[in-house]
């Protein structure tokens, strides 16, 4: 494989990769990809301590209204720590696939909740099931708390059935808007009636608030419950298309190609495979076409996580990661709706272009990007200036530039580009590049990681 190819390869399936790692890497594509697969074997579970929590009853929050609104304070802050333990997560883990995968699944069966216990155990579930078997994916889904409680399973009750998650299932999780009938919503949230979890966010079958009669749906009639009607929508082949096509939309191009959906489409759906159908992904000439390479808006997460994985940074003030997100469009495990990001060009406006082109800058290299013609960027300028304004800037960060030097000793100044940049840079910015200083491998990453070219994977 050529350099270009494994960078699009580690950008796809995961969020970038150093020179470094790159030469361990064998040449045959067929042994590369088993290599990503390989490594996402095991399963490293997201953790954050929610000890506080221990022992408390839902007697003890009736009992103690005082409680319940501290716990509830410590919750809020427990989210922010989820948020910012998923990202840390992601930044050069060696189960990299799979990390990117469960990024990808988060971003499919969307789901907010404010109790941070239920929302870890569903991170948790998207992480074990994302390079698995999508049938069981989709049952497990379908029992979570915190989608439960997302698209209203526990209000779905016999007597009064909410059709709100057996929609979702089928429009947002599923098949795709118009291959189903109100019908079909109303008899399948029938058979998820009864769907419900205890306190502690497990699993509970109410089998007093379960419709037990017969269902008609998608033709066919029976005393369905929910993993009957998941079994029915696995059957209908438009699910393969559908989920195939929402890969080739993150994982190759935004522009769909039918052809190639279709060929992902037959291999999924023999046995609704994930590893199978992204192996089919990376394995295909197709996906390595100049076409797809540099063809998709890095997400505001992609941005931040690649940008780490390159050079790594610690934050100082957790609120920051926090803040950056906000400012992008994209805080984790806070979607805007079931729908979640539009994704795409919707990262980009007139307002977040200049804070990506900024941040580089900001997070690496004390908000100054070297401008100055061949070699001529002064220090003392750097020191003086930061003693002015240090305190005015709006992160606090602590780059290590020297994971960096070690990660890219071998690459020549002049040729970073190759490796920071993915897909063609155009000849004004090209021009642009070549007036810059090259003296300082520091400052020609900061400054390639600040072109609009860097916003590309």
């Amino acid at each position: 494989m050529t350099t270009t190819e494994i960078q699009h390869l580690y950008w796809r399936a995961g969020f970038g990769i150093d020179p470094k790692s790159m030469k361990k890497l064998p040449l045959d594509r067929e042994e590369v990809v088993d290599e990503l697969f390989k490594n996402s074997k095991s399963v490293t579970p997201l953790y954050i301590d929610l000890s506080y929590l221990d022992g408390v009853t839902p007697l003890d929050l009736k009992k103690f209204p005082s409680l319940a609104s501290e716990l509830l304070e410590k919750s809020k802050v427990k989210n922010i720590d989820l948020s910012i333990a998923w990202i840390k997560h992601m930044i050069n883990p060696k189960e990299v696939l799979r990390e990117r995968m469960t990024l990808f699944w988060a971003t499919h069966f969307v789901c907010r909740d404010n109790n941070p216990k239920h929302m870890l155990h569903y991170n948790n579930t998207l992480r074990t099931y994302a390079l698995g078997d999508f049938r069981a994916f989709v049952k497990a889904v379908s029992k979570e708390a915190s989608m439960l409680k997302y698209l209203n399973g526990k209000q779905n009750k016999k007597k009064k059935p909410n059709e709100n998650f057996a929609r979702e299932l089928m429009e947002l999780f599923t098949l795709g808007e118009g291959h189903y009938t109100e019908k079909d919503i109303r008899e399948s949230a029938r058979a998820f009636t009864g769907y419900d979890h205890d306190f502690q966010g497990e699993f509970k079958f109410r089998k007093l608030q379960h419709d037990y009669g017969y269902k008609t749906f998608f033709n066919r009639r029976g005393r369905f419950d929910g993993d009957d009607i998941i079994d029915i929508i696995l059957r209908d082949k438009r699910c393969a298309f559908f989920i195939s096509e929402k890969v080739y939309r993150y994982f190759v191009n935004p522009k769909p190609n039918k052809a190639h959906i279709a060929a992902m489409a037959k291999v999924f759906y023999k046995d609704y495979s994930i590893e199978d159908l992204m192996r089919f992904v990376f394995t295909s000439d197709w996906f390595y076409h100049s076409e797809n390479i540099g063809s998709k808006i890095k997400s505001p997460i992609d941005l931040v996580v690649g940008m780490a994985s390159t050079v790594p940074v610690k934050f100082e003030r957790k609120r920051d990661l926090i803040f950056i997100q906000r400012v992008l469009g994209q805080v984790l495990l806070n979607p805007p709706n079931v729908a979640g990001w539009k994704g795409d060009k919707a990262w980009i406006d007139a307002n977040t272009i200049m804070v990506r082109l900024k941040l580089p800058s900001l997070l690496l290299n004390n908000a100054l990007i070297s401008l100055k013609e061949y070699g001529d960027f002064n220090d003392r300028f750097r020191e003086r200036y930061f003693k002015k304004s240090k305190n005015k800037l709006p992160f606090k960060t602590s780059p290590d530039w020297n994971q960096f030097v070690i990660k890219y000793e071998a690459v020549d100044t002049d040729q970073l580009s190759e490796y920071i940049i993915q897909g063609t840079i155009n000849n004004g910015t090209a021009d642009y590049l070549k007036s810059l200083s090259k003296s300082s491998k520091r400052d020609y990453c900061v400054q390639l990681m600040s072109i609009p070219e860097y916003q590309m994977c």
